[in-house]
């Protein structure tokens, strides 16, 4: 009984030392936490990670001028599918964990089943872009310093009418620009 209460005691009022002791392992612990989570979340961003799961939605994108184009600029799958600041990233991030489920249940493990399901995938993440007025492809294209001279005609009219008055956004007109597109025959305003 006296070593518990000797023990107590010490809990209730710890030494200089421990107090820095813990405080310095607590600081320790949280630097080694950051650093893996940052690891994780970052490792999830590579094409290498998307490509374990869509192998087949990768393979398109190198057909497109996202991939390949006169400027050297490329962008990758986190680029058009991860939001850039911290909070929506997280969240993206969460959503994201049950495509993994789905792909280790084996819902889209093949191209078949894959393609039976483009059509949801794609109208699900339309969707999602729409609602944050497209701000992965406003990360690259700048609407402010688009040279409507340098545009074909009708790109010119829409993008200096639609977008500006706020009733489109990029995801609207541009859907397929990196993907092939899933049968398109019941998507409202496409012709």
């Amino acid at each position: 009984m006296k070593l518990l209460k000797t023990f107590w005691l010490r809990l209730k009022t710890p030494s200089k030392v421990a107090v820095g002791l813990v405080l310095f392992m607590g600081f320790i612990g949280g630097l080694l936490f950051w650093g893996g989570f940052n690891t994780v979340m970052e490792k999830t961003n590579t094409e290498e990670f998307c490509a374990g799961c869509h192998a087949p939605i990768v393979k398109e994108i190198k057909e497109t001028i996202h991939f390949s184009n006169r400027s050297g600029v490329r962008a990758i799958c986190s680029d058009c599918h991860v939001p850039h600041n911290w909070t929506d990233k997280i969240v993206r991030k969460v959503q994201a964990s049950k495509e993994i489920v789905a792909h280790l249940m084996g819902t889209i493990d093949t191209p078949e089943k894959f393609a039976e399901r483009r059509g949801h995938l794609a109208e699900r993440e339309w969707k999602r872009m729409k609602d944050n007025n497209s701000q992965e492809c406003r990360n690259c294209h700048e609407f402010n310093y688009m040279d409507f001279s340098e545009q074909a005609p009708r790109s010119a009219k829409l993008h200096s009418t639609a977008l500006v008055s706020g009733d489109k956004t990029c995801v609207d007109c541009h859907k397929g620009i990196a993907h092939k597109l899933p049968d398109m025959k019941n998507i409202e305003g496409w012709q």
